[in-house]
């Protein structure tokens, strides 16, 4: 039996309908919709494509957008004034600055001017903190993600073997966290990680974002592994291609023969990132508004 590809864009389209349903109850109970501000610094055409996808999401939703661009060359004082107006702003539930940020600016100082209780990115120290803590958290939006299809898949995560190639501060290190609170075994390897696919071997879970492409092969996996790829990595041109393809952290194909699931690069973590952001909104309106969580989020 072949393994299971995993469709990460299925699951995020479901995900945004269940978040679009939820809209309207909060719209009775507060006179208004869920907010998300985004701001873009500078002229970075990826970032502009990032920025623009997600306010179409945030209004096909029902929420309300709210999109600011500064030149490159602001000053940094000029973008804390304005992250400075939109913690007071009362129709702002979600606060997302666009990273990265242009040279001269202190992305740290940034991050952390931003109301952790607005930090729908969930990069702030204080959301940092209270994911360790194990306290109501607003996390990082891929490895939630990736969290949400693995529940979906497996269930209850409790005593699997879970592996974490990468130490980010967005993707790897709160992947661990989230995993040890579901009771799994973790292990976080990297690209010093002596005898990798020793490591690999032994893995029901493998969560990959160490962004080299195809790494880690086929055989480092232990038969039956479920395989998260948040690597997203260019290959240079073949011969008679104008861009090279698209690939993740994994080996792909290597991999199929190994595994229980995967999922594909692209149209699968990332597929996931922009609603798990819209789903961190809803969640920031009802903590912000005194209202219970919405339920199955």
């Amino acid at each position: 039996m072949g393994a299971e590809i995993i469709d990460g864009k299925a699951f995020a389209a479901g995900l945004r309908a269940r978040i679009a349903e939820a809209v309207p109850a909060f719209e009775a109970a507060t006179g208004r919709v869920p907010g998300l501000a985004v701001v873009l610094v500078g002229d970075d055409a990826a970032s502009q494509v990032y920025v623009g996808a997600k306010g179409k999401a945030t209004v096909a939703a029902g929420m309300k957008s709210f999109e600011y661009r500064l030149p490159a060359d602001a000053a940094q004082d000029e973008l804390l004034a304005l992250v400075a107006r939109l913690n007071a702003d009362p129709a702002v539930d979600g606060i997302l600055v666009q990273l990265p940020l242009p040279k001269g600016f202190d992305e740290k100082r940034v991050i952390a001017a931003i109301d952790p209780d607005k930090d729908v990115d969930g990069i702030t120290p204080t959301n940092a903190g209270r994911l360790v803590l194990g306290a109501d958290a607003l996390v990082s939006c891929t490895p939630l993600g990736c969290l949400m299809m693995l529940r979906d898949l497996l269930g209850d995560l409790s005593g699997l073997d879970a592996v974490i190639v990468g130490r980010s501060i967005l993707f790897g290190k709160p992947m661990a966290q989230l995993l040890l609170q579901a009771n799994c075994t973790v292990t976080m390897a990297h690209s010093r990680t002596r005898d990798l696919p020793a490591v690999l071997r032994r893995a029901d879970i493998v969560i990959a974002a160490i962004g080299q492409p195809e790494y880690i092969r086929g055989d480092w996996l232990k038969p039956g592994a479920v395989v998260l790829d948040g690597g997203i990595n260019r290959l240079p041109p073949a011969p008679g291609e104008a861009k090279g393809r698209i690939v993740g952290d994994v080996a792909f194909d290597e991999a199929l023969p190994h595994v229980r699931a995967i999922t594909p690069v692209p149209g699968g973590v990332g597929a996931t990132t922009i609603a798990c952001l819209l789903r961190n909104t809803l969640v920031a309106a009802h903590r912000r508004a005194g209202l219970p969580d919405p339920m199955g989020f």
